[in-house]
């Protein structure tokens, strides 16, 4: 860790071209738990890190540092939390190919298998945790590049990669297709895709539901541009066997949208949120507390997997800690913190907020560069990442605020900014 002096102070670039300071608080306390989170089951979506001297350049395959990508994963787990991987959050459609895709999911696979052999991040998992429990990875019909399916192609797609994906002992999570959007033309065609791949799942999987905000290609998706009529159709895709549904991921940005659909869940379907912009109350719910029974809490919530925490892990941790401590108050206090933050990183063009993810795994020291696959890093401003460390700061979400600063500080000089002796 970079070495803490007194009274450090942080310059940050306004829209207008204009330098200020603020001062740079020391990190937040948020220790990992020392065992097994309960109230809530959280799993965050996570980026990947590009080699610094690879060629993914815009339209290149994707030429990622595994080792700093898995290490990256690792400190999920160490926080109690599972990683959904291979999904919108590591730039599924915006830079990892297919057979980068099909690597990355091996490969995290792989290693939340080993993970469950360390004893360090065993003890944070429930006895006998799974692979499955550590990672959930995407599974699409992106593998074929037509950019038009027939429903019974687009069927064979989803299969071929969620046979794939079983086999790595990843958890499955079914995601929004494309092709499916583009070839559907009722909500009886989305109900019959989903029963026919559901039907070929060896374990329950994930439905996820993925908004025009992160995805414009997606409109109409469920059969319907209502939400209200689209909720209809994935709740009978899921009440037809709800035994092969584990959860469903909302990334509708509409936290009514989800708790309308989240009060009629069958029994045993799990509602995770996507909702990045309103994620504390839908995690903290109703406020029920610590489980009498040593499993989880009973009440109206959602668990969650969430793009957003994979920038405030350390935070997302806490606040479950808090619930099974009985402490709603202070979950909401952590969770509304980390909700400003995510509320920038995720602003429109929402699409755009996996740069914020790279941009703060780089601040945090868990990669050399702020670099990304496709040369995606180049997608928000220098004010747009200004604001974001700022937000980190203020909501303690820098885990070295000295080496945050540090290389802040650095890309300013690097795009001709002088910045003052004495703030690194």
């Amino acid at each position: 860790m970079t070495a803490m002096p007194d009274q450090l102070r942080l310059t940050l670039l306004d829209e207008d071209g204009s330098l200020r300071e603020v001062d740079l608080g020391q990190a937040a306390a948020f220790p990992p738990p020392s065992a097994p989170l309960r109230s809530r089951t959280v799993f965050a979506a996570v980026h990947v890190t590009p080699q610094v001297h690879g060629d993914n350049t815009p339209g290149a395959p994707a030429d990622i540092d595994w080792d700093a990508t898995l290490a990256f994963r690792r400190t999920m787990w160490r926080r109690g939390l599972g990683v959904a991987d291979a999904m919108d959050t590591a730039q599924r459609n915006m830079g990892l190919d297919a057979a980068a895709t099909r690597e990355l999911i091996a490969r995290s696979a792989d290693a939340a298998r080993a993970a469950l052999a360390d004893p360090e991040i065993a003890a944070v998992f429930p006895e006998g945790a799974q692979v499955r429990d550590l990672v959930v990875a995407g599974v699409s019909t992106d593998q074929r590049a037509e950019a038009e399916l027939g429903l019974d192609e687009i069927v064979a797609a989803y299969t071929e990669q969620l046979a794939a994906t079983e086999a790595t002992g990843a958890g499955a999570v079914l995601m929004a297709s494309r092709h499916l959007a583009r070839t559907a033309r009722s909500a009886a065609d989305y109900e019959d895709v989903y029963r026919r791949v559901l039907e070929t799942a060896s374990e329950p999987v994930v439905l996820h539901w993925l908004g025009t905000a992160f995805d414009p290609n997606l409109e109409g998706y469920f059969g319907s541009r209502d939400t209200a009529e689209a909720s209809e159709t994935l709740l009978r895709i899921i009440g037809e066997d709800p035994s092969r549904i584990r959860g469903v991921k909302m990334s509708l940005l509409d936290d009514a949208a989800e708790v309308a659909v989240r009060e009629r869940l069958p029994e045993g379907v799990t509602m995770f949120t996507g909702d990045d912009f309103h994620f504390s109350h839908l995690i903290v719910g109703d406020g029920t507390g610590t489980p009498a029974d040593g499993g989880k809490a009973q009440g109206a919530y959602s668990d969650a997997l969430l793009g957003a925490f994979a920038v405030t892990a350390p935070a997302a941790s806490a606040a479950v800690q808090a619930l099974d401590a009985g402490d709603a108050d202070e979950a909401r206090r952590i969770l509304d913190a980390s909700e400003e933050l995510a509320r920038h990183v995720f602003s429109a063009p929402t699409y755009h907020y996996k740069t914020g993810v790279a941009f703060m795994a780089w601040l945090n020291g868990h990669q050399r560069a702020f670099s990304m696959i496709g040369g995606m890093h180049s997608a928000r401003s220098l004010p747009h990442l200004s604001r974001t460390i700022e937000l980190a700061a203020a909501t303690g979400n820098l885990e070295d605020p000295a080496l945050a600063a540090e290389r802040w500080h650095g890309m300013l000089r690097l795009n001709g900014y002088e910045i003052a002796g004495g703030t690194r």
